[in-house]
Parts: C-alpha cells; structure tokens; sequence
C-alpha cells in the first residue's frame, strides 16, 4: 500500500507527462476540434502580422519587397524616443487609459450590485435593457451624439443656464483640460451597461445560503454586500483586471479620433492616433512601425507583472 501512494507522488517523467498530454488531447478531440478555427484565426490576424515588425528596423519605402528595404537598425527607434510630441501622446494614452480603467471598474460593479438588489424584476430589466443599448452604437453615432450635446446650444449648456451655474455657453469640446472627463463619460455611458453581465453573471455563482444566514444573523443589506457580494466578485475582479493592465497603452482611436479637434489636440492625441499619423499622413512607417511595437512590448510586460503578482498574493490569474 505504501509503495502504491509512493509511486503516485513520484514526479512524472518527461515522457510520461507527454503521453499523459496526449491521451488528455484524445479525450477532448471534439473540444480541440471546436478550438481549432479560433486558434487559426489567432494565428493568421495576430502572429503572422508580426512580420510587419521588421519595418521598424529600416526605411520602408511602399514600392519596394519587405526584403528588400534599406535597414537602418534601431534609428526608428531614437528618433521615436527623442520626439517631444512621442512623450506627450504616452501621457495622454496613460491618463485617459487609467481613467477608463477605472472608472469603468467602479460604475460596473455599482451597477451591477444595484441591479442586483432590485427586487422589482420588469425594472430591473427595463434598467438593463436601457443600459445596454448604447454599446450597440457605433462611435461614429455616439461621439454626434456627445458633440451636440456639449455644443453652446447643446443640452448640457441649456441645463447649466437654466439651474444658473454658468452665465454663457461653454465650448466644452473645444477646451483641451475637459477632453479627458469628456471621454471618461462618453465610455461610461456607452459601456457601462455591458461590463456588469459578466459581474451580474458571477453574483449569480455566490451560494444564496449565504445571504440568508447573514440575514438571520441580523447583517443589513449593505453589509450583505460588503461581506457576500464583493468577496465572491473578487476573482473575476482580478482576472478582469489582469486583463485590462494588458490594454494599458490601448486607450481606443474611435472616441479620440472623432471627439478630437485642433483646439483640444493636445489632450485627445493617444498613441494610436500618433501612429496614423506618422504611417499615413507622414508617410514614415518606420517610426510608426516602432511606435506600435513599443506599445506592444509595454502592454505584455504590464500582464505577465500583474498576472505575477496576483500570483504572489495567491489571487486568481490567467496562467
């Protein structure tokens, strides 16, 4: 018998581990099957570009084979580091990231508790539903939308007037200093409602027992959700979490793009806007080029850090 549990806490071998692997992968032949046309998908759209990466390391010129380009080495690069204007959309892309990222963590799982809370089920569906709706717009829609309403003779200025917190009109799209709240807002209105399902979905997991033993034991309804609800959305917090610090230096194009005018470029200017620039207004693909490599690189290094720490502290993470 002691010899039984002593081979079963041997370490397996390299080859045993092997076959294991693959006896697991015969036995799950119709989820690698069902797997396969994503993982095809991933690698044709996301590897195989990453040819397109060499361009980086020469003087691309569009007439010319990817080969046969003159390589300049890391040029592309110290010009990249040494432009002032480089270091001014970084800033932009971190600060508008970061408040993404947050608020749209905060108001989800707001929302999401709330909605939780409602007792009132054609409500809280009505509540849903309109929540819903404008992430089903386009950007293109939304950003008219967000730019009559901020206009001087928009909602937003009329409502001011009225309650007479401000004596004339603002040219709130035209002040760089409000670009940053203004897309804070526009992304909460326009995404919140979708980022609670997968919360909504997770409260949905957490043992009913467990409220009403709380209940029983005289706990209120908001410590309820201090001591039930938000420990057991915890993981799904970190996972998401993980996720979005690996989306860091991503903080979107659409909004920037439409919202953004020469009056408040210097606030609405991100990297992905810096890129556009430098390959198709400018013509110099190189810079672009290491432009998005290094946004790439910096956004990997954030999710391997965070999914390590997370690991540390013995939370829930990717890998």
């Amino acid at each position: 018998m002691e010899q039984a549990v002593a081979n079963l806490n041997r370490p397996l071998s390299g080859s045993s581990r092997l076959q294991l692997f693959f006896k697991k992968l015969l036995q799950q032949k119709v989820l690698m099957l069902m797997s396969l046309p994503f993982l095809l998908w991933v690698f044709v759209f996301k590897y195989v570009p990453l040819w397109g990466w060499t361009i980086a390391f020469q003087k691309f010129r569009p007439a010319k084979d990817l080969f046969d380009q003159q390589w300049v080495g890391w040029k592309n690069f110290d010009f990249l580091f040494s432009e002032d204007r480089f270091y001014l959309v970084l800033r932009n892309t971190l600060v508008m990231s970061s408040i993404n990222l947050i608020l749209g963590f905060v108001t989800a799982i707001v929302l999401a508790i709330l909605l939780n809370e409602l007792r009132n089920i054609i409500f809280k569906r009505f509540v849903q539903t309109i929540s819903y709706l404008p992430h089903f717009i386009s950007w293109v829609v939304a950003a008219s939308i967000v730019s009559s309403a901020l206009s001087p003779e928009g909602i937003i200025n009329i409502m001011l007037i009225k309650l007479n917190i401000i004596d004339q009109p603002i040219l709130w799209i035209g002040k760089g200093e409000y670009f940053w709240g203004i897309l804070g807002s526009a992304e909460v209105w326009k995404n919140v409602g979708w980022n609670t399902i997968i919360y909504l979905a997770a409260i949905t997991t957490i043992d009913p027992s467990q409220y009403e033993a709380a209940e029983i034991d005289g706990a209120n309804r908001f410590q309820r959700i201090l001591h039930i609800t938000l420990p057991g959305l915890k993981s799904v917090i970190v996972i998401l979490l993980i996720m979005n610090l690996g989306h860091i230096l991503e903080s979107g194009f659409e909004p920037q793009y439409l919202l953004g005018n020469p009056m408040n470029v210097e606030y609405s200017e991100n990297l992905d806007i810096f890129v556009l620039k430098y390959g198709m207004d400018m013509g110099n693909y190189g810079v672009a080029t290491a432009a998005g490599m290094f946004k790439t690189v910096v956004s990997f290094i954030f999710l391997i850090a965070a999914n390590n720490i997370a690991k540390r502290m013995g939370e829930s993470r990717l890998f």
